[in-house]
């Protein structure tokens, strides 16, 4: 039987590593992901700077992993389906719906900071942009291919289209002007994304 009183070391390290990313993702939303150090991190967390380096090579490699575990506990939080884009039959109301959600939550302090650290770090490090793609965006998109298909199949959209360019139609605007922070990212510029993309630019009847 085990001592009571002998202390869990994978206990101690699961709270160690949830210590590590709450660290590391508020510093880069204090201070910059610049002036961000595996030193500063590991001050924050309460653990020496060898726990962390034990466990990642690199400051990069600790947030990848922290932003990762956020959106999975956003995930668990909005419950099964919630991270699905909705088929009502209205392939231009869904489509409105999901990209404000995304307006939303690109406009969150807690992950406007730490994904644009990420995706500046991804241009640089091939290997943290691929795993960065694999693990967070590919999924989310393969959402947008889903229901594009979905629409495909009901005659929504016509027939043949290539939906990984489809989803660009409307996930780019979004990210264009996220990384730009030159005019406001909202829902209204949302709503216009989507009728743009669905309905074209040519005249209507």
């Amino acid at each position: 039987m085990t001592d009571p009183r002998t202390p869990d070391a994978s206990r101690r390290s699961e709270r160690s590593r949830r210590a590590i990313y709450e660290a590391a993702l508020a510093l880069v939303g204090e201070v910059g992901y610049a002036r961000t150090t595996i030193e500063g991190i590991a001050a924050r967390a309460g653990v020496g700077k060898q726990t962390i380096y034990r466990w990642w090579p690199s400051k990069a490699a600790v947030l990848l992993e922290a932003f990762l575990d956020l959106a999975e506990q956003a995930a668990e939080a909005a419950g099964p389906g919630e991270y699905e884009i909705p088929d009502t039959g209205d392939l231009e109301a869904d489509l409105r719906l999901v990209l404000r959600a995304t307006v939303d939550e690109l406009n969150d302090p807690r992950y406007d900071a730490p994904a644009r650290a990420l995706t500046a770090e991804g241009v640089v490090n091939a290997e943290l942009g691929a795993t960065f793609v694999e693990k967070l965006l590919e999924p989310q998109l393969q959402l947008y291919v889903k229901r594009l298909r979905a629409a495909e199949d009901a005659g929504d959209v016509r027939a043949g289209i290539d939906p990984r360019i489809a989803l660009e139609l409307f996930a780019g605007p979004l990210a264009h002007r996220w990384l730009l922070r030159t005019l406001p990212l909202t829902h209204d510029y949302a709503d216009l994304v989507v009728d743009y993309a669905v309905n074209g630019l040519a005249p209507r009847d």
